[in-house]
């Protein structure tokens, strides 16, 4: 998929985003805004993941351990024909199995995850297996800047290193804001770079709210042979609605209707501007 066609799938995810959300009456609506440009170029150009092969041991695995942001996760998946629209439209129903974190009970969902620091944990698990088995696939995992501050981020990272995980890749959602406030103010992770480092990793850092960056970084995987590959992809929380973005009250907050309309009028109008 070329990168305008991934960019006008950017706004058309967060549309859905914002509709799912608003209709099952509860979300994380900023964080899965800031990292749908990283889910949508991930399974439109990277994972070949799709509802015919996801049985198969034999394909790359992508686990969201920053789990809460779901939505987005479910957003993807529902373009991408593991579920139809209308088992989404279920999202927080009665007897619904979309609900606010990922279960293996929804088609495409590799790990369950919510315990914020498990997925990565499971990533790594994951492609020790592959490199016993001299299997060529991959492993994808997204985290959360807030999620850091988990231990087992850090352990996890050791054994990474230890294994020489070169098809392991990381990607941290660097949006700059946790469910409190700025992660800098609630329990400062940085400089992230030069411990990523120490651990072992090799790092690149892009803009993850550009599908043309984000495209590129994961074309050149593996960054070292043997080392754990890991991207901090600097992002927007809210990104694409003006009065969502870098707003520490919208981590977990339902719009109202002015608010809903609002939103979608402001992405109708990026639609518009692409004609």
């Amino acid at each position: 998929m070329d990168h305008k066609e991934l960019e006008l799938k950017s706004i058309e995810y967060r549309k859905t985003i914002l509709d799912i959300i608003y209709n099952g009456g509860a979300g994380h609506t900023s964080g899965s805004l800031s990292c749908i440009d990283i889910l949508n170029v991930l399974y439109n150009n990277v994972l070949k993941i799709n509802p015919n092969n996801f049985n198969s041991t034999d394909r790359n695995r992508y686990v969201q351990s920053k789990g809460h942001t779901v939505e987005a996760l479910y957003t993807v998946l529902c373009d991408q024909n593991f579920f139809s629209r209308k088992d989404l439209n279920s999202l927080n129903k009665f007897n619904s199995h979309f609900i606010g974190h990922p279960t293996r009970k929804v088609p495409g969902i590799e790990h369950n995850t919510g315990a914020l620091g498990h997925g990565l944990s499971v990533a790594v698990g994951m492609a020790i297996g592959f490199k016993l088995d001299n299997k060529p696939y991959k492993v994808y995992t997204l985290l959360g800047d807030g999620e850091l501050s988990e231990g087992s981020i850090w352990e996890s990272l050791l054994s990474a290193n230890k294994y020489n995980l070169d098809n392991l890749v990381i990607i941290i959602d660097r949006n700059g804001l946790q469910i409190t406030g700025k992660t800098e103010e609630v329990n400062p992770i940085e400089p992230l770079l030069d411990k990523f480092q120490s651990f072992g990793l090799c790092v690149k850092q892009v803009n993850g709210n550009s599908v043309s960056e984000l495209d590129q970084v994961f074309k050149e995987i593996p960054f070292e042979n043997n080392q754990p590959n890991l991207i901090i992809a600097n992002t927007i929380k809210g990104k694409g609605i003006s009065f969502i973005e870098n707003q520490v009250v919208w981590h977990h907050k339902l719009p109202s209707e002015e608010e809903y309309n609002k939103a979608i009028e402001e992405l109708n109008i990026q639609l518009e501007n692409f004609k």
